[in-house]
Parts: structure tokens; sequence; C-alpha cells
């Protein structure tokens, strides 16, 4: 799941487990039928809230349908169909980053602030039945095609009857599933019925069917997600990745331990290599920690800002895609050109972007995720030399979010010194110029877990995780 204003997702796992969704597949083939990768979108302001979906699917190619929950019944006019790479800059705009620094020369006298002003001034850089009968306690309140979904929104009196229903109308529902509804009818919520004909949708170049995007909206007062239903669908450990977007709050769980993942940490350069399977690695060790149950926050920023930009921060067509048209948001024109890698602050709507990410089992999975803001935090930051800000895994209270899981290779200075009192310490671009990249740790789902042992690439000192650190190489004449 992937970008927005109040954004919620849920993003890829690994290929043996099934990523976690806010509903259920349903299929119209006699096989079992698995949730490959979901993203999942929300927007909100007050009690409205607009949610985007993205997912893609193992099973056989033969017409099947999602089923979500949704507090209100939706009209044809509330549901539209998104391009698919919607939710690729969120994720990669959150995502836990590696960067690098290169120790400057310790000898070197830098010229007099007028010089180096002057210096830069120069610079230019088919529809489902209607019904099986009263009987079943069954009602279609809405039917309506958008892209190659064909939608009916139900309710229902109790869950066999809706569970009878599908069924009747040939879709085998996953074992459990009369068990798993009941609760959400209890609370009169409606029920989101998306038939897809397979013959309309794309594939990627695995093969792999990709369906378009679904936007909808509704109110409710309570920010939920309805991830119990998804374990319908899993095969193991869901990886579950949340995006909050709100014009002013940061957000955080209301029924599970919120944790920080560990961010200024440096680490050995060899990491470039397998920045995924290291960041699982401290991922896993996080949760494990906390008893393995625990939502963990892993970015807290502006949208219009980033330091470093993995890519540029979101514009307001981006909100706006995403439901802001819904919520008095309009895009207007954005003439800055930011740049990747260095920090950006530009003229779009600033929203905060929360990323949440937890990871969990039918075992350790209770009740759906619910929601609420939270202060601002800030942690992960460097000055404009490449020095942390904060300690190695220090989150603070802040005025403003400013917070990033931020890990650090340094190449320490190997040159010659050739004067009496050098200044170690000085970090910057590489020798050649420019500046440093900044790598986003995404794909995570096909990142090997225990690849990675921390104590032998972490440098810092990290108490929390039992990891003792290791200091830079020494360095002299």
């Amino acid at each position: 799941m992937r970008h927005a204003l109040i954004t919620l997702a849920l993003a890829l796992l690994a290929p043996s487990a099934a990523t976690a969704f806010c509903g259920f597949f349903v299929s119209g083939a006699d096989a079992e039928l698995y949730n490959d990768a979901s993203q999942v979108v929300l927007m909100r302001k007050g009690n409205r809230t607009v949610m985007s979906m993205s997912n893609t699917y193992k099973g056989p190619p033969k017409d099947f349908a999602m089923v979500v929950p949704v507090p209100t019944v939706l009209q044809k006019e509330d549901v539209k169909t998104l391009a698919p790479d919607v939710f690729d800059r969120v994720d990669q705009l959150s995502a836990p980053r590696l960067v690098e620094y290169w120790e400057q020369d310790p000898c070197y006298v830098p010229p007099p602030p007028a010089a180096r002003f002057m210096a830069g001034a120069m610079d230019d850089g088919a529809v489902m039945e209607s019904g099986a009968g009263p009987d079943l306690g069954v009602k279609v309140e809405a039917q309506f095609e958008a892209g190659e979904y064909q939608i009916v929104i139900l309710s229902a009196k109790e869950a066999t009857g809706l569970d009878t229903w599908l069924r009747q109308n040939k879709y085998n529902i996953p074992k459990g599933a009369d068990k798993a509804l009941a609760p959400y009818i209890t609370e009169g919520m409606k029920f989101f019925v998306a038939k897809v004909n397979i013959e309309k949708v794309k594939r990627d170049a695995r093969g792999v069917v990709v369906l378009s995007p679904l936007r909808f909206s509704f109110e409710s007062e309570t920010l939920r997600l309805p991830v119990r239903l998804g374990l319908l669908n899993a095969q193991g450990h869901q990886d579950l990745l949340v995006y909050v977007l709100h014009p002013t709050k940061r957000f955080e769980v209301a029924n599970y331990p919120n944790l920080f993942i560990p961010t200024n940490v440096e680490v050995l350069d060899k990491v470039r290599h397998s920045f995924g399977a290291f960041y699982v690695s401290l991922f896993d060790a996080t949760l494990a920690k906390a008893g393995g149950k625990g939502v963990v926050t892993e970015y807290a920023w502006q949208t219009n800002g980033c330091d470093p930009c993995p890519v540029p921060p979101l514009t307001d067509g981006d909100l706006v895609t995403l439901g802001g048209d819904l919520l008095g948001l309009t895009a207007k024109p954005d003439d800055a050109k930011p740049v990747p890698g260095q920090p950006f602050f530009g003229p779009a709507a600033s929203w905060v972007l929360t990323r949440l990410h937890t990871r969990y089992s039918k075992e350790s999975l209770s009740e759906d995720l619910v929601f609420r803001e939270a202060g601002a935090i800030t942690g992960g930051r460097a000055e404009w030399g490449g020095k942390s800000v904060e300690q190695a895994g220090e989150v603070r209270q802040a005025n403003a979010n400013n917070f990033q899981g931020r890990y650090i290779i340094r190449h320490p200075w190997t040159g010659e010194v050739k004067c009496d009192n050098p200044n170690y310490g000085v970090w910057g671009g590489p020798p050649s110029g420019g500046e440093g990249s900044t790598k986003a740790a995404t794909g995570l789902a096909a990142a090997p877990r225990g690849a990675v042992q921390l104590k032998a690439v972490v440098r810092s000192k990290l108490p929390a995780l039992d990891i003792p650190g290791m200091p830079l190489p020494k360095r002299g004449k």
C-alpha cells in the first residue's frame, strides 16, 4: 500500500507470503487465490476519507473479485480508476534511505566566507447477480462499472448469508470467511465487491496481473484499516505498509505498541550491495525486541520537502490524483525542479506523510488497525557537512515532523596528510566532485530475510538492539 494525503498502504512481501490487504479475494475458479501485493492510500480531511487501492495477485487467470468492507453505500460518482504508477512516488519518497559521505582533505583551508558566497552566486546550477433471495439477508445497494471492474455494493444481515450469496454467484470463498465477516456485519458495514474481467487487465514484465488502482470515498469518524480479512488470502507472515498523509499531523496506531526504526545508523560500505536485506534485518530485530507485536514508524515529514531526497517531493497533482480534488485541493503549476539527493522545499501544498510498517501473522493480529493523530517528531537528520544532528537511534519530540530512516556509509580520508594540524571529521561529496547518491530501500518484498548479521555491518552503537558498534578506522600520517 503507498502514496497520498491521509495515506494508508499495504506494501510488497516475499514471494512465499501474501501481502496484507484490507479485504479478501474470491475466485471464480476452483483453485486457491493469493494476494501478492497490495497498496492502499487513504486521504482524509475531517471525517472524509478517500481510499485508493492497488493490487496484484497470484492465482488462475479467471474472473475474480475483491471484497472490502466500507462504512457507507458507495455510488458510481464515488468510485474511479487511477493510473498504476500513481503509488510509486510516495513509496520511494518515504522509503529508508542509504547515504554516503566522503571525508574531505584534513589539510584543506576554505576560502573566506565572502569568497565562498561569490563563488556560489556565479554557479547556476459482467455484473454479479442482484441477489439469491431475501432469505439470505443480502441486499444489492448499488451496482456500476469502473474500468475493468464491475462493482456491487452489498449489505448483509448475517455472515452466513453473505457467504452463501457469494458462493451462489459462483465464487469460492476462503475458508473461515463467514467468521471473519461477522464482526463487520454486526457493525453495520457495507461490502464493496469489485468483480474483475481478467481479459481487460494488464500484466507487468513478469506476467503478473496488475489491476488498475481503485479510488473511492466515504465518511467515517474513525481512521481504521480492516486488515483481518486479508489474512484469509495469507500463506504466512504478512508485511503491511501504511502511508498516512494529513494536512498537519503525524499518525500512529491506537491499539498496538508504537515503535520507531533506529535511524542515523552508520554502516559498513558493503551494505550498499545488500541494502534491502540489511534493512529487513534491522526491521525484524526492532519488532522482535518488542515481542513481535507493534507498528514501526519509518517516516514522518512534510510532503513538499525532504533531505536527502531519493526522488522529488510530492506535487499538488499527486495529492489531487489520490483524492485531493474531493478535499478542496487543486493542482497549481510548479516550475520548481527538485534534484534527487538534494534538499528541496517547493511551493506545493505541505501535508505530513507518515509511513508505518508492521509484519504479522494470523496468530499475532487480533484486531484491525486503528489510527490516531500524534505529536511531531524528529530524527535521522544531518547537517550540510554530513554530521548527524541526532545520535544513532535517537527520536525526539519537535515542533515539525522531520523523521526518516537514514543509514550512512562514510569513506574516511585515505590520501596524504601534508599539514601539522589536520582537521578530521569534515564530510561532504566524493573527491571527484558532485553530490553523493541517495538510495531508497524499495522492493523490500524480494529482500532475503536473515541474510545480514547486524553486528557484522553496523558501526553505530545501538544498545536497544544489543549492537556494540565499531569505530571508524584510525587515520593519520
